[in-house]
């Protein structure tokens, strides 16, 4: 009887052990999902359909002569040599934010323009957004 004991404290050890993994795996997975924002370049952008509630990063480089500025709002065009896709954006620019210079911006794809709620910009002369610069290479613009 004694050993019929410990093994059943054990399953219900091991079923319990499941149990909370389950929910931890659960409450990581829901506290993501608003959280985890994935990036495409401009062609994946006018190449797939996306939903006008998903939130994601479009980057690339921001097309010359493309920049308007209207006060506080903001419109200019991503590009990545391929494919263009027009970006609006209410509110104040990064310093380095510039046309020509590499860009990465979150928001959501609603008819055909991209409405940005946060532009990132380079931080200096040399960097470029690992991202933005993977998507380019693709393009076969960019080299180091």
């Amino acid at each position: 009887m004694a050993v019929g004991l410990k093994k059943r404290r054990r399953v219900q050890l091991i079923v319990i052990a499941f149990v909370f993994v389950f929910v931890a795996a659960g409450l990581i997975g829901f506290a993501f999902k608003d959280g985890i924002e994935f990036y495409r370049g401009p062609t994946q952008v006018l190449s797939e359909k996306i939903s006008p509630d998903e939130v994601f990063r479009v980057g690339g480089l921001v097309k010359e002569e493309s920049l308007e500025r209207n006060g506080d709002n903001v419109a200019f065009i991503v590009t990545d040599r391929t494919s263009d896709v027009p970006v609006v954006f209410k509110g104040i620019l990064p310093d380095l934010f510039s046309e020509g210079t590499g860009m990465i911006a979150t928001g959501r794809l609603i008819d055909g323009r991209f409405e940005a709620t946060e532009i990132l910009a380079k931080h200096d002369e040399n960097y470029m957004p690992k991202e933005v610069a993977d998507t380019l290479k693709e393009q076969g613009v960019y080299k180091e």
